[in-house]
């Protein structure tokens, strides 16, 4: 596995600056909720730095990545073409990074629509995405914000119904597991 500062020069030679910007807020966010919550710092910095890791390939690139990767996909998923960095970030993680923790690579891989059975890096990583610093504000966030805080398991209910919310106010097709 690359050091974190040989993780961090890649990434921000592989990502926009704005992009770049989110995953450091990203990654501060993961390491104070995971003090916050007992969970483990170390893996919630690499999670948090890498959750957008594949977020500027081309859809066809991303789907090799997480078919090379043998990451399999939750029926339906690959119809929504804007979640895909998630698993192809997973196999970009393990694959470019050297990640092999199934912890750290789970969190990249359901930072976007959760999953199942969620361990705590992986709501850590989820809520951290939707409530980071550089977010700009909207109806709800400064909740999801004061929650996470206090209770992860609340924070990320909140977090997917704020989600689920903003799709419908969009006329935007929501994808469930």
């Amino acid at each position: 596995m690359l050091t974190l500062q040989e993780m961090d020069a890649l990434l921000r030679e592989s990502l926009s600056e704005h992009r770049y910007a989110h995953s450091l807020g990203v990654t501060e966010t993961a390491v104070k909720l995971a003090k916050a919550h007992g969970g483990d710092t170390e893996k919630c910095r690499i999670a948090g730095l890498l959750h957008d890791c594949a977020k500027g390939m081309s859809t066809s690139d991303m789907l090799r990545a997480i078919y090379r990767n043998g990451i399999v996909l939750y029926p339906g998923e690959e119809d929504f073409e804007q979640l895909l960095h998630a698993p192809a970030g997973a196999a970009v993680a393990r694959e470019i990074y050297g990640v092999d923790d199934e912890e750290i690579l789970s969190a990249i891989r359901s930072h976007t629509v959760g999953g199942r059975n969620m361990s705590l890096t992986d709501k850590i990583i989820y809520v951290a995405d939707f409530i980071e610093p550089g977010r700009k504000s909207f109806t709800g966030l400064e909740d999801a914000r004061d929650l996470a805080l206090k209770d992860i398991n609340a924070a990320q209910e909140l977090c997917a119904h704020l989600t689920n919310e903003y799709c419908h106010s969009r006329g935007q097709k929501v994808f469930s597991i």
